[in-house]
């Protein structure tokens, strides 16, 4: 009996070590490629429709490039009582995100884009964490190990970050920088079969 062909790589925009990282634990090729996408900041926006609208903006800017491979766009925000949280500057900019997220609870929205010349999906994924009341010490600890850089809401809770959190409720992936269960769910619904769902 022949072997199955190869299924052919997405080709994601991004260069998060995460969003491979994920992908590669889901056994699912990808080639990765930096998004030619401009983000503007925008104060009072809702999150949900920037999120969508970024990773859709992701995955075109590097569509003329796939070849005909399906591209997949991600875009992650976390978001306290309406606000988006970025990703801090400054170690200062990171204690102050975490002091504001300390004992409450705030959600991390995705927005993923999946595209190919015939068809384009965007959806979203929300998870909510909650985080224990920190200490100034612990603010300071956490910060110190400069693992908030890059990273939105100053805090990765892949690493020491899961130290700061007290539940989580939602699509732990998500959290962590792509929404696995709805990539998954999208990939068996137009690719039954070939990247092993479905």
């Amino acid at each position: 009996m022949a072997d199955a062909p190869p299924s052919p790589p997405l080709l994601l925009a991004s260069t998060s070590p995460q969003r491979k990282a994920i992908l590669e634990q889901l056994h699912i090729p990808f080639d990765a490629i930096a998004p030619r996408y401009e983000e503007e900041t925008r104060n009072g926006a809702d999150a949900l429709q920037v999120v969508r609208e970024y990773a859709h903006g992701k995955a075109r800017s590097v569509a003329d490039q796939a070849e005909g491979r399906p591209v997949l766009g991600v875009d992650t925000a976390v978001v306290l009582e309406g606000r988006i949280f970025g990703k801090p500057a400054t170690a200062g900019d990171a204690e102050q995100m975490l002091e504001e997220l300390s004992g409450k609870t705030h959600v991390v929205v995705s927005g993923l884009c999946l595209l190919t010349p015939g068809w384009e999906d965007i959806e979203h994924e929300a998870t909510q964490v909650a985080f224990r009341e920190l200490t100034p010490r612990e603010l300071g600890t956490y910060v110190a190990t400069g693992e908030w850089e890059g990273r939105a809401g100053a805090y990765a809770i892949q690493g020491r970050g899961a130290s700061l959190v007290r539940s989580i409720e939602g699509d732990y992936l998500n959290v962590v920088g792509l929404p696995a269960a709805l990539l998954v769910r999208l990939l068996a619904e137009r690719f039954s079969g070939v990247y092993g769902f479905g």
